[in-house]
């Protein structure tokens, strides 16, 4: 074939990508919906299936590309496995303290060096859980360590939990002595539906219960349970708490606003001078547009600055924020989906460090806030 033809072929399939891009951006929500769908089907026919209906293989170029891409991913996730227990054998052995340890805890971003410190390894150690390099043990724990410090977990203190699901916390804080109030999404609600799928929503507060830090009578007497909508605080919530806390939860409301709009409405549910602990999602790059107005969306640090500024206006006092983030090599590494799935084969690989990942493409992590209410009320 003549160069010239080839490079007028190639022009011209430029030429139609351009022509179509150019209809998509008409505003024809139709069409754009079903080249999506089809691009996506197609997308995930060549992920899925390397053969042909007659068991050919694929070998148009998109196929070639694509078709390894599974599997090296699942060898990353090896490597990083084996990368991360190497990591792990590395800590002494006495890294755990056997009391709390004041840090003088402020707000931070999801590091490798919290995992490896005895503070953190105390909390892992009354969890009952291991020091591997992931992200929602890292939250639990910095979650303790905020209350711990202010000195919620001792009999009294009241404290208000926020899309609980079936996390650990309401136990332990029971068996802390603390009295709680765990609130989830209403079961009924169609939003509940996804959550309730993966074991992530409570619906009563036998849900809640941990055999492991409490007796079921110990805790049903000092736990409740009550649905609430986090885009909704009941009013008559406001000023019955010593403490409130929610881990990675305010990033789902919908948007970047909501979830900003609900750490400042959870302020109204403390006492004065009370704490608020918080995790969410942390967008580690800044550059480029927001992910906003979607199921899940990341933070930035000009959004934490924001909600700083919006707390000081109410009196609240947001701890200073450590951004740095991090220069371990588990730092370094951005888990990709699938999470924590089980090959085809059957085999199960070794647990993958989960400090950070792609969150829609976007590397992520989990960061902590300590607010401190005002200490007259708003």
């Amino acid at each position: 074939m003549p160069g010239w033809w080839r490079r007028w072929r190639r022009a011209a399939r430029v030429r139609q990508a351009h022509r179509l891009l150019n209809l998509l951006d008409g505003g024809d929500p139709d069409l754009t919906a079903r080249f999506r769908r089809v691009a996506s089907e197609g997308l995930g026919q060549h992920l899925a299936t390397p053969t042909d209906a007659a068991g050919r293989p694929r070998t148009d170029r998109l196929s070639v590309l694509l078709r390894d891409v599974p599997i090296t991913t699942d060898n990353v996730k090896m490597l990083a496995a084996q990368l991360a227990q190497h990591e792990a054998a590395a800590v002494p052995a006495t890294a755990a303290s056997a009391r709390p340890r004041r840090i003088g805890l402020g707000g931070r971003v999801c590091r490798q060096i919290d995992i490896e410190r005895p503070w953190m390894r105390h909390w892992f150690a009354a969890l009952g859980i291991g020091p591997g390099y992931h992200r929602k043990a890292w939250e639990t724990a910095f979650v303790l360590q905020g209350l711990w410090e202010a000195g919620m977990l001792a009999p009294g203190r009241r404290g208000l939990g926020f899309a609980v699901g079936r996390e650990a916390l309401p136990s332990i804080l029971v068996a802390r002595g603390a009295e709680v109030l765990a609130t989830d999404l209403d079961a009924g609600d169609a939003r509940a539906a996804a959550w309730a799928g993966t074991n992530q929503n409570a619906a009563r507060v036998e849900d809640l219960h941990r055999p492991l830090f409490v007796g079921r009578e110990e805790f049903l007497a000092r736990c409740a349970f009550r649905a609430v909508d986090m885009n909704a605080v009941p009013a008559d919530l406001a000023g019955g708490f010593d403490f409130v806390w929610s881990t990675c939860s305010f990033e789902h409301l919908g948007s970047i606003e909501r979830g900003l709009d609900f750490v400042v409405a959870a302020m109204d549910c403390l006492k004065p001078g009370g704490i608020a602990v918080h995790t969410t999602e942390y967008r580690l790059d800044e550059d480029g547009p927001p992910l906003d107005n979607a199921t899940t969306v990341l933070f930035r640090r000009q959004d934490m600055e924001a909600l700083a500024v919006r707390l000081a206006a109410r009196g609240h006092a947001m701890a200073p924020i450590d951004y740095g983030p991090g220069r371990g090599v588990l730092d370094g590494y951005v888990d990709v989906p699938p999470f924590g799935r089980v090959r085809p084969d059957g085999f199960v690989p070794p647990a993958t460090p989960h400090l950070r990942l792609s969150v829609d493409g976007i590397p992520a992590t989990s960061i902590g806030l300590v607010i401190r209410a005002a200490a007259g009320g708003c």
